[in-house]
């Protein structure tokens, strides 16, 4: 499994706008092989931001870099240069390969 993740550092009074286009959007990740789950987190205030995260569940590496490669990563991604006023800064990626899962009655290793 793999778990892909951006932060967003949302300007303060934009939150509402930012949680707009990510509740609204189209986000094509259904039609994506090898795609789990999607959840948007918001963390964190400072004195001129609040913290977001996207954060997505795939089945391995290879099923996300491939939806980056795809026409459905284009087309979920189409419109992001026009929501650039309500960060500070670019998104900060990170990649993380599941080394554990735990839930209720079960534990696995990857």
């Amino acid at each position: 499994m793999f778990i892909a993740m951006n932060r967003f550092r949302v300007a303060k009074g934009s939150e509402a706008d930012f949680e707009h286009v990510w509740t609204s959007r189209d986000s094509h990740l259904d039609k994506v092989p090898g795609f789990v789950e999607f959840h948007l987190l918001r963390g964190p205030e400072a004195e001129d931001h609040t913290l977001y995260a996207s954060h997505t569940v795939w089945e391995d590496f290879a099923s996300f870099e491939a939806w980056t490669k795809s026409e459905a990563f284009r087309a979920a991604h189409s419109r992001a240069g026009g929501n650039k006023p309500l960060y500070l800064g670019p998104p900060q990626f990170e990649g993380f390969e599941v080394l554990q899962t735990v839930g209720r009655g079960k534990t696995a290793a990857a």
